[in-house]
């Protein structure tokens, strides 16, 4: 199969995704104005559901900068099969879920321990998908041939190490979580961040790498 067809499938799966996270935001307008809309707002009943919209734009710019390195996988590849199909289904499971630990967040990160759960669960998503990336990128460098690999990929540790450096900060992230829940949601954001910038080698014409690089 071509690998355009694995990636407007999951482009599909990652609007959704995107898409679900205003949800959380729409109950804030009954919750503030009551049953008219056009009641008028304050900022005070406003700034009161500031975990939801931390939650929001943390949520957000993740699953957008996860669907641009999505995007940075896929098209070092002109072909999929089915163990890579299967790995990108299991990462699109847990894109696909990050609103359930972003409504946790919004409703329950400023209440005491049941903020420390919302961020956790939140955490234990981040690493799930974390994982799953690092599966798909491994996978890709193991058979690049197989999968039309637009130049050689090589084994380059340093860029690997910067790819999946995440998984470390969601783990210490989801340990935050359990004493301090919005420095995790922050640290969490901070990631989303530090995954904007490009990790990934681009494929060269040449066929052996030198270690390290």
């Amino acid at each position: 199969m071509e690998s355009r067809r694995a990636e407007s499938f999951s482009d599909g799966v990652f609007a959704v995704a995107i898409t679900v996270l205003v949800f959380n935001l729409l109950p804030i307008a009954d919750k503030t104005t009551g049953i008219s809309p056009v009641l008028p707002l304050t900022s005070g009943n406003l700034g009161h559901y500031w975990p939801a919209y931390l939650a929001y734009v943390v949520s957000f710019l993740t699953i957008g900068i996860m669907w641009l390195n999505h995007h940075g996988l896929f098209a070092r590849i002109t072909r999929v099969d089915r163990p890579l199909l299967l790995l990108n289904m299991f990462l699109l499971m847990g894109i696909v879920a990050i609103p359930f630990p972003t409504a946790l967040v919004a409703d329950h990160l400023n209440q005491t321990s049941q903020g420390e759960v919302a961020a956790v669960t939140y955490g234990l998503v981040m690493i799930a998908i974390s994982i799953g990336y690092g599966a798909i990128w491994t996978y890709i460098v193991a058979h690049q041939q197989a999968l039309g690999a637009l130049g050689s990929l090589g084994i380059r540790r340093a860029s690997t190490v910067r790819f999946t450096a995440g998984n470390a900060g969601y783990v210490a992230g989801t340990l935050i979580a359990l004493v301090v829940p919005v420095a995790a949601v922050i640290i969490f954001g901070l990631l989303a961040i530090y995954y904007m910038f490009e990790h990934l080698p681009e494929p060269t014409a040449d066929s052996e790498d030198k270690p390290g690089d």
